[in-house]
């Protein structure tokens, strides 16, 4: 499917600033209202999930969304309540999962999460349809989370449950190696930092849980994702090293095997991305891919033009799934 037309979205000043649209949401956007229901589901590997229900007012919704989130993030963050809230209003069930050791407890194995993990997603996602009340199921990620359902929904497709009929992915560093790249740069120090922060701390709770296997020893001078996933996110969970994560668990390469409709919404102004998350070519030969280029929105911003509390990605997110499913 070739890219789409760029849409009208056309935010004012200062909001057609990338950085502006990345920060602002973060800082300033109000909770977005939900009364979610945690539930704790073991793994096929004797660890645990923790996932939110958000559920329809109409108590018998037949389609199910399940909504990933991104680095150092949790379900409880306002852009994925803001996703659930939209969906649910449009007669949607949604869960919010969170990545290992993200809700707030840590984890019970030596492996944590990281931008190719899709065995939890495929394990909640069949939780959710396990309960025999869905005909239809949807995807949405964001960031990390978006790499993640490119990934799960490319890598073996006949895996990939029959119900899941379409997906809706934002910002997604597609590409591993050139984000960490662009994300290295002086200009996004703020950002690395705060990313830095959470992952030292979860490597801190891992070395105290399992000593024989995690050495923290010069950890607070690292300061980039290469050097981190080199000597932890790697070794922790079976990859050589950075590079050799980076090239397994991007998305970029599995793209042409996606076989549902699936939008991929990356903003040109989006200052985590490189050139190489821009997969037009992958677009203009995927009868399933629909890649959707807006002028501005940086990462997981899309802020709403008017000053509704519905965000532009969680409208345009709802609209594509209603459209496919």
């Amino acid at each position: 499917m070739p890219t789409l037309p760029t849409p009208d979205y056309s935010p004012r000043f200062p909001f057609t600033s990338g950085h502006v649209q990345t920060m602002y949401p973060t800082l300033f956007r109000p909770e977005p209202e939900a009364e979610p229901r945690r539930e704790r589901i073991e793994t096929p590997d004797q660890d645990f999930l923790d996932i939110d229900w958000h559920e329809c007012s109409s108590g018998n919704a037949h389609r199910l969304a399940v909504v990933s989130h991104g680095l150092e993030g949790n379900s409880r963050k306002k852009y994925p309540l803001g996703m659930a809230r939209e969906l649910t209003r449009r007669g949607w069930d949604v869960i919010c999962l969170n990545f290992r050791g993200c809700s707030g407890e840590p984890n019970r194995l030596p492996r944590l999460y990281h931008s190719g993990v899709t065995d939890d997603l495929h394990t909640v996602l069949c939780h959710g349809l396990a309960t025999g009340r869905y005909a239809e199921a949807a995807l949405v990620g964001f960031s990390m989370g978006g790499n993640q359902t490119l990934k799960y929904l490319g890598e073996n497709p006949d895996k990939v449950p029959s119900q899941v009929k379409c997906a809706a992915v934002f910002s997604v560093p597609c590409d591993l190696a050139g984000s960490c790249r662009v994300m290295s740069r002086t200009i996004n120090r703020v950002y690395m930092e705060y990313f830095m922060k959470g992952l030292r701390e979860k490597v801190r709770i891992k070395a105290n849980m399992f000593p024989e296997l995690v050495n923290t020893d010069g950890l607070d001078r690292i300061k980039a994702f290469a050097p981190f996933d080199d000597r932890y996110t790697a070794p922790l969970h079976g990859f050589r090293d950075a590079t050799d994560y980076y090239e397994k668990c991007s998305s970029l390469r599995v793209l042409d095997s996606i076989r549902i409709p699936t939008l991929l919404v990356q903003a040109r102004n989006d200052p985590f991305l490189s050139r190489s998350c821009y997969p037009e070519q992958q677009a203009g030969t995927s009868p399933f891919l629909f890649l959707e280029m807006p002028k501005y929105g940086g990462h997981v911003g899309f802020m709403p033009l008017d000053r509704g509390e519905t965000y532009w990605s969680e409208a345009r997110a709802a609209n594509f799934l209603e459209s496919r499913s």
